[in-house]
């Protein structure tokens, strides 16, 4: 079984963690590490003959355009992420509407590919927003990765499924492509990467994806680029936030590395082309 490998492309202070001290108003002035951090996991891919998929911000995009050009010179499928990383459950369907509209265009210029998937940030289509799932149909994408089936305060859509499925609308039907979980008794735990990958212990990660493969679905394996850059600067925010979101940072490549040697991975795009 072939799992995906997914890089959601954005700086190190995008995190909706940083929001009220790094406000969208100073991102300008803020030091990028995106294209160095990134550069990192195309090394790691490389290295292994992984092609993933890419969620690019139209932000990163436009500031850094010969970055995604080599994301796809590699040979990687570009898609969105949004342009400017908000929640999409704080938009109005025309809102989320132009984000994906300008992040398409930017990404499709520069890639020289179709963009058709997409990913919310921080997994902020939630139940009762199947609106969009219409607006995504609306301006041309086929799948989404944006449902994480678990429970939790902020994120998250309990009871969904966990493996790709078909969600139909008026307007069509979406592919849908949720994160990983494990389900350990009667709870799920989330295994797909991010936090989870540097905190949990692997064991967990490896078996949600084995268990994945012996199911007959692939597993969605995510990373950001801040999480491969130890020496990024640690922005002032309390120490429970500090400990959640940079603790582990030494351990992602490696933890990576493992994975890729112990699982077969590659990009949604080429799934789709091999169905």
């Amino acid at each position: 079984m072939r799992h995906f490998f997914s890089v959601d492309v954005e700086e190190h202070f995008h995190a909706h963690v940083f929001e009220q001290v790094v406000p969208p108003g100073t991102w300008d002035a803020q030091p990028s590490r995106v294209e160095s951090a990134t550069d990192r996991i195309l090394e790691l891919l490389e290295r292994h003959q992984v092609r993933g998929t890419f969620f690019v911000l139209g932000w990163v995009a436009k500031r850094v355009p010969g970055l995604v050009r080599r994301i796809a010179a590699g040979g990687h499928e570009i898609a969105s992420h949004t342009w400017s990383h908000p929640r999409i459950s704080r938009l109005t369907p025309a809102q989320f509407g132009e984000e994906l509209r300008s992040s398409k265009a930017i990404l499709e210029d520069l890639g020289g590919q179709p963009v058709v998937g997409f990913r919310a940030p921080s997994f902020s289509i939630l139940p009762g927003m199947e609106w969009a799932f219409d607006t995504l149909l609306a301006h041309g994408f086929t799948y989404d990765s944006s449902v994480f089936p678990i429970r939790r305060t902020d994120y998250g859509w309990p009871g969904a499924p966990t493996r790709p499925y078909q969600i139909a609308r008026p307007a069509g039907t979406l592919l849908e492509i949720p994160m990983t979980t494990l389900s350990v008794l009667s709870a799920r735990l989330p295994a797909s990467g991010g936090a989870y990958l540097r905190h949990f212990p692997l064991w967990i990660i490896s078996r949600a994806f084995t268990e994945a493969g012996r199911a007959g679905a692939p597993g969605m394996l995510y990373v950001h680029p801040w999480e491969v850059d130890p020496g990024q600067p640690r922005i002032p925010v309390s120490r429970i936030t500090r400990l959640r979101h940079y603790g582990g940072i030494d351990s992602t490549l490696p933890r990576l590395e493992r994975m890729l040697r112990e699982f077969s991975f590659g990009s949604v795009r080429d799934w789709l082309a091999s169905r």
